[in-house]
């Protein structure tokens, strides 16, 4: 009798956490990247509760979603890279855009990318770049024109890194000329050696709110996603945001849906719902990143501030020399190996 009422028992978890929840959608997204009157409308609209849960880094959603093929989750939104990697590993399945009446809206600019032809496996979300952030009131913004000027003597203790293997190994690729993607084991290297110098003026590592040092006068100068340094701009008008010379790194955050996920028909009804124009626009105004839309279907949702902002939306001048992140699968131990030694030696 014992035995029979542990197999019913076990029997119901595996039911438990199998079953569809018909009313409810499981999202899981880097924070601050939604205002809450988005999801709750999304809520009211489809009668759909939303379980939101986030994360700071890449690599802490693709751990979290490899551990269960995603069967925690109905919605993840990786970034460029890991798209790919994601979908190699059958991590997340393919997009039926048949449900997606909004996709057509998407720029063209953003879509069908190396990492994802034809758009296959995401949905672009917001997308945007990662340059320096220098607060002006200590540091003249016109000096700074190139990452090689992060190395300077001066910011010692008043620098801020991302706590990202790809944005900060970017960053010396780019000063000693080679590729943000390189997969070149003596150019990673090199970049790392280059790192351990930089070390000494490395105050923090921050990727789950960077405007916040800024903002707190903990770090005068740094690298910064493009939308933290609009909202940092519009609390404090002396953080500037400036495009090196030797090329800012271009990223698309993308809407994707995990393999194992439970609930893929309100997946796809909060996928569409996000890339409608006047929703789209309105995540954009809240996080200072760039709308995946095309300007002429969403040009009038945004506020005149983000749309005439060079930081949201750069010039062609801007992004010379820029570069798409790629997936670099390969060579990612090598990186991660470089990363963790600079990690313990902070």
């Amino acid at each position: 009798m014992k035995k029979i009422l542990v197999v019913l028992m076990a029997a119901f978890t595996l039911f438990a956490c199998t079953k569809k929840n018909e009313n409810e959608l499981f999202v899981y997204n880097w924070s601050e990247y939604i205002p809450d009157e988005v999801i709750k409308q999304f809520e009211a609209e489809t009668g759909i509760k939303v379980h939101y849960t986030t994360y700071d880094s890449n690599e802490a959603m693709y751990s979290k979603i490899k551990l269960t093929g995603g069967a925690d989750y109905d919605v993840a939104v990786p970034s460029t890279y890991y798209i790919e990697k994601m979908q190699k590993e059958g991590l997340i399945q393919a997009i039926d855009k048949s449900k997606l009446t909004n996709f057509n809206n998407l720029n063209p600019m953003l879509v069908n990318q190396p990492y994802d032809p034809e758009n296959k496996y995401s949905v672009p979300f917001m997308w945007g770049t990662t340059a320096i952030g220098v607060n002006a009131k200590y540091i003249d913004p016109a000096t700074i024109t190139s990452w090689d000027d992060l190395w300077r003597e001066e910011f010692k203790g008043k620098l801020m890194l991302q706590n990202d293997v790809r944005e900060v190994f970017h960053t010396a690729l780019r000063s000693l000329g080679y590729s943000g993607n390189s997969k070149n084991k003596a150019e990673i290297e090199e970049a790392y050696n280059k790192l351990v110098k930089l070390m000494p003026s490395v105050t923090l590592f921050n990727s789950d709110s960077p405007r916040t040092p800024f903002l707190n006068e903990e770090v005068y100068i740094g690298i910064m996603w493009s939308g933290e340094a609009y909202m940092a701009s519009l609390e404090n008008k002396d953080i500037k945001y400036i495009y090196p010379k030797d090329g800012a790194a271009v990223w698309v955050d993308s809407l994707v849906i995990p393999s194992k996920a439970r609930n893929v028909e309100n997946a796809y009804k909060f996928i569409d719902f996000i890339i409608r124009p006047e929703i789209s626009a309105k995540i954009s105004n809240y996080v200072g990143y760039a709308t995946p839309l095309k300007q002429e279907v969403v040009g009038k949702y945004l506020d005149e501030n983000a749309k005439n902002s060079r930081i949201i939306f750069p010039t062609d001048e801007d992004l010379q020399n820029s570069e798409f992140q790629l997936n670099i699968e390969e060579a990612l131990p090598i990186y991660s190996q470089y990363w963790n030694k600079l990690k313990v030696n902070q």
